[in-house]
């Protein structure tokens, strides 16, 4: 018997490097290290060189409604109790990792490993390590500049906010529950934090009119980014927003691109980039937009598009603008490059960090605001530009919490 087990503790590192290559799901690689010594020695940490998609999972909790139609709306990540198909995903070689207990919170950003997590019931939000389990708190959803007030006693009515719809009417009374599942769009940070460096900054599309705010160290609430208070006659409604090059970067629903200098002392400063939309730029209910900074300085704009009526991808159009250009020019291909779209910080990588091929583009589900907080089918999948087609991924399940995708930091 301890033949059996020297020997296996002992086969060639080639060797155990391909059965870790056939593992995709995070837990099973924890227990592949702990077959023996040598093997946890030999075998990564964690595989950094691939990309995962956080699955939220439902945990063991007792039921705590015995409405079974109300528990399967508010704690169940996948309706009807339809367990999750791994094997789907190790069939497509997605690696994938599970987070336990995520019922009643929501993914709302993915940085680096970071995951940027609202919890419903408790109002909070927090940055979670999706691989050491590390927590750090962000201010509360009760801090956000439209917030007048929140009152956890007054139920069915807890916030008073500002009349997004009426600059003159009267301030609003919205619940807890409503306001928690739509008040934050997407939250991106601009560096890993680690626990001696918490100095980052992070922006939040927030509001039913879609603007921004940003939060840094040691601030207790999150604060407008606009330098002025939208009005109800604005239409800025922004899509996307990201951390390039020491500066912060929006693109509202026209494809108008926004510029903020983040090395100013009282937060960072600017407005509309001097670059229009570009002229064929799709505008309307059924596409939304990315931006992505790219290696050699320059920033794309993705246009997503979906079908009509089940608002699942159908395209994309890819625009560039140089550095220090003007104008947006039309994109055909990303050569060998790879775009990660969706609630994580969209970013441009190589293929070979992902084990794939370039030319494509990596998405999941953030059309929000067309789903709302229940079990829905989620469109994920990977666009093939040279093809011109998608490949849709977990497209027979519902979640309450869209999946997302994470990547080591190694890749930024």
């Amino acid at each position: 018997m301890g033949d059996d087990i020297d020997g296996w503790a002992n086969i060639h590192d080639y060797i155990l490097k391909e059965i870790a290559e056939h593992f995709y799901s995070y837990d099973d690689f924890i227990q592949l290290r702990l077959v023996c010594k040598q093997w946890s020695l030999k075998l990564p940490d964690i595989s950094s060189e691939i990309l995962w998609l956080v699955v939220p999972e439902e945990s063991s909790s007792t039921h705590i409604y015995e409405d079974e139609e109300i528990y399967h709306l508010m704690n169940l990540p996948i309706a009807d109790e339809v367990p999750l198909d791994i094997q789907s995903l190790d069939e497509d070689e997605i690696h994938h990792l599970k987070l336990p207990e995520m019922q009643n919170k929501l993914i709302r950003g993915s940085f680096g490993g970071w995951l940027i997590v609202l919890d419903m019931y408790q109002c909070s939000m927090y940055m979670l390590n999706a691989f050491t389990k590390v927590r750090l708190d962000l201010p509360p959803l009760s801090t956000f500049p439209d917030i007048i007030d929140y009152n956890p006693n007054n139920y069915g009515f807890e916030y008073t906010v500002w009349n997004w719809y009426n600059d003159n009417g009267d301030n609003l009374r919205i619940s807890r529950s409503f306001k928690n599942s739509t008040q934050v769009w997407k939250v991106i940070i601009n560096s890993c934090p680690s626990n001696d460096n918490k100095d980052f900054l992070a922006v939040a599309i927030y509001g039913p009119r879609c603007t921004l705010a940003f939060y840094k160290p040691n601030d207790k609430r999150w604060l407008d980014l606009l330098t002025r208070k939208p009005s109800f006659h604005d239409v800025i409604s922004f899509h996307d927003v990201i951390f390039f090059g020491e500066k912060i970067y929006a693109v509202d629903e026209d494809g108008q691109l926004y510029e903020f200098d983040t090395n100013t002392k009282s937060g960072p400063a600017g407005g509309i980039h001097e670059a229009k939309p570009p002229s064929d730029a799709a505008v309307g209910p059924y596409q939304l937009k990315y931006l992505v900074g790219c290696a050699n300085g320059s920033l794309l704009m993705l246009a997503r598009h979906f079908m009509p009526v089940s608002h699942w991808t159908s395209k994309f159009d890819i625009y560039e603008l140089k550095k220090n250009a003007k104008e947006w020019s039309r994109l055909d291909s990303l050569k060998n490059y790879v775009l990660m779209i969706g609630l994580n910080s969209s970013v441009q990588m190589l293929p070979a960090s992902l084990q794939t091929k370039g030319n494509q583009i990596y998405f999941t589900d953030n059309l929000l605001e067309l789903k709302p907080y229940r079990a829905e089918y989620q469109d994920i999948g990977i666009f093939n530009l040279d093809r011109g087609s998608c490949h849709f991924l977990l497209c027979e399940e519902k979640f309450m919490c869209p999946p997302v995708w994470c990547y080591s930091s190694s890749f930024l």
